[in-house]
């Protein structure tokens, strides 16, 4: 079972790791060690029988070769054995009950060559030796004498190895645990932070918490930016909300004032004859109103996920415009608002044909007409509806500018970048007819088709918004 701490599983993993590399590095050393005391045991073994070789060559019967091992025997150390060896390598018995054994000896050796190594001796005991050839090849009886004792390499080893890892282990406590620390701290204070921010975010007030400072690796440090960035992006929605809601109650106010304080008139007898019956228009009126801002408002929903349902088709951006400024001019008129089509004769231009979605277009520029006029409500006001073409779109391709400018008073100083909100006014004390979505509804017209809108002010009076449509979806032109 491994522990849900961060800093836990950091220090298990770095214990871990010290154990895998302490193994192997054992291992490696038990190896060299045991190599070295194995050379050292059978040098020690060559050394010692070289003075021996020269009693053994003056004895020759049985007797004296008896008599020569004895006296070996007393003069090499204790547990080391002393063997004289036949030609064919055998050890030879003379009469002393030697165990069998037999030593790698070379037939052509010459005299005085020195083997030494390893062999599996009686028992299974595995035993190190010195052998060194007293007599030529063609000697019968004695032709080298041997040295053999247990080999105690691998315990030699074992016991160098156990105080070298001793050391190394104080050493990687003395070291590692302290490196670690400060890399468990490194990552998991900033970690901390970060937990801590993230419960007190959706509960905190917006803006409450300042952001937190990119400490620890780069991963983190980026995590750390990251969550900065959605902090301030929810406490920019948050605060966008509370502006939704109060314009919401602000839209809804007054409607459901006219409705209620009509309904009351004509329940209580009140409204009576002709004022009964502008009673029941004005709540027809005022129920029409908030029909069309909720029908708006689910527009907007529609068109931000994705389900606008668009069918695009090839339009002529100059008929488009010439068609909207038939429409809108005779309801401007009255109210002396001039609606000016400026691609007058460019019906045709190719550079201005594109594939978009007919209705669209048309609400498109029906809300951006209709704006610039309520913008405009005064006599002798303008407003002008044109189409452009322009080079690029999104990086789509080619695309045509749809553009309504009116001489109006513009947008006020710094609000140029929320005309697009839903239910923004310029004039918070103007509620007028409209639900304060027709500019949110551009906007998400204009992206579902690839494009975007711009706003802006025009000098010396008036404000201009461009729609910006790629000529096909695939932004190739058409």
């Amino acid at each position: 079972m491994t522990s849900g701490r961060l800093s836990t599983r950091i220090f298990l993993a770095f214990a871990g790791l010290a154990l895998v590399i302490l193994v192997g590095v054992a291992g490696s050393l038990f190896v060299v060690l045991r190599g070295l005391h194995a050379d050292a045991a059978t040098n020690a073994l060559a050394q010692t029988v070289q003075p021996l070789v020269f009693q053994l060559r003056t004895a020759s019967t049985a007797p004296q070769l008896r008599s020569a091992v004895a006296d070996f025997r007393g003069q090499v150390a204790e547990g080391v054995q002393v063997y004289l060896v036949g030609p064919e390598g055998r050890a030879l018995d003379l009469g002393e009950g030697v165990s069998p054994i037999t030593f790698p000896v070379d037939a052509t050796a010459a005299l005085g060559t020195t083997v030494t190594g390893s062999l599996n001796g009686p028992g299974r005991q595995d035993l190190l030796y010195a052998v060194t050839i007293v007599r030529g090849p063609a000697t019968a009886g004695v032709r080298a004498i041997a040295l053999a004792e247990p080999d105690r390499s691998a315990t030699a080893a074992l016991r160098d190895l156990t105080r070298m890892m001793a050391a190394v282990l104080v050493i990687l406590l003395l070291v590692g645990v302290p490196v670690v620390w400060l890399l468990s701290r490194s990552v998991t204070g900033p970690l901390r932070r970060l937990a801590e921010a993230t419960a007190h975010l959706p509960t905190g007030p917006a803006g409450s918490a300042p952001p937190l400072t990119p400490e620890g690796p780069v991963e983190v440090r980026e995590l750390t930016q990251r969550f900065n960035g959605m902090a301030a992006e929810l406490t920019a929605q948050r605060e966008h909300e509370t502006r939704l809601l109060a314009d919401l109650r602000h839209d809804l106010r007054t409607p459901l004032t006219v409705i209620g304080g009509f309904a009351q008139a004509l329940g209580d007898g009140t409204a009576v004859g002709d004022d009964a019956a502008r009673a029941a228009r004005a709540i027809r009126e005022e129920a029409t109103r908030l029909e069309r801002l909720v029908a708006e408002l689910d527009t907007v929903e529609r068109l931000r996920s994705g389900q606008a349902g668009l069918r695009p088709e090839r339009l002529d951006g100059a008929a488009i415009v010439a068609a909207t400024v038939e429409r809108f001019a005779a309801t401007g008129k009255p109210r002396g608002v001039t609606v000016a089509n400026t691609c007058v004769g460019r019906t045709g231009d190719e550079a201005l044909v594109l594939a978009a979605d007919r209705v669209a277009l048309d609400r498109i520029l029906g809300n951006l007409v209709d704006n610039a006029m309520a913008a405009a409500d005064a006599p002798d006001r303008h407003v002008w509806v044109d189409a452009r073409p322009v080079a690029a779109v999104g990086g789509r391709g080619p695309g045509v500018a749809f553009v309504v400018t009116d001489d109006g008073p513009g947008f006020p100083p710094g609000e140029i970048e929320r005309v697009f909100e839903r239910f923004y006014r310029g004039d918070p004390s103007r509620s007028g007819t409209g639900s304060g979505l027709g500019l949110a509804i551009v906007r998400e017209l204009a992206r579902a088709h690839g494009g975007d809108a711009v706003a802006e002010n025009v000098a010396p009076r008036g404000a201009r918004i461009s729609v910006l449509l790629p000529r096909s979806p695939g932004g190739s032109g058409a």
